[in-house]
């Protein structure tokens, strides 16, 4: 230091503080508490599902109906809840069209690409808060229910937790 300056200067740090996330498993929903390597990245409780990540906030707890859906708005994975609440096994859910399964149920005022386009924004990486949405089961009139929907992933994908 020559003329008795410091060449680094602490800069305080700008970027937002990230918020927690959680891992669940993709079919039963158990919570696990460590993160998983990639190599080990399927449910050790089920031996069915892939460990997915979430916001903790977001996360479905284990007894709660969630499915996960690509940004070509098909069916990745379907929990043991929503095969009960849906009366649809996995088996026949996967890479159908969510709209097969759900739909939004004020499709009159909200128009039915509303639920498409909240889809389509959490799928790509869309990190803001979590949506609320009611939607109801594509066959079945007068059933409401409420969708959290936001980010999960690897790989990205919207996260539908049915309330």
């Amino acid at each position: 230091m020559p003329n008795g300056r410091t060449a680094l200067h602490l800069v305080p740090e700008t970027r937002e503080q990230q918020r927690p996330s959680q891992w669940f498993c993709g079919h039963c929903g158990t919570v696990t508490e460590t993160i998983p390597s990639p190599t080990a990245r399927v449910c050790g409780d089920c031996g069915l599902g892939l460990l997915l990540e979430a916001r903790a906030d977001l996360a479905p707890q284990p007894d709660e109906a969630f499915m996960v859906i690509d940004r070509a708005l098909t069916v990745q994975a379907l929990s043991v809840g929503a095969e009960h609440l849906l009366a649809v096994p996995e088996a026949e859910a996967v890479n159908r069209p969510v709209t097969e399964l759900l739909v939004a149920a004020a499709v009159e005022t909200l128009g039915a690409e509303a639920l498409a386009t909240v889809l389509l924004e959490a799928a790509g990486g869309a990190d803001d808060e979590p949506h609320r949405v009611t939607v109801r089961p594509s066959n079945v009139f007068g059933v409401r229910m409420t969708a959290r929907i936001g980010v999960c992933g690897p790989p990205r994908a919207a996260l539908l937790v049915l309330e």
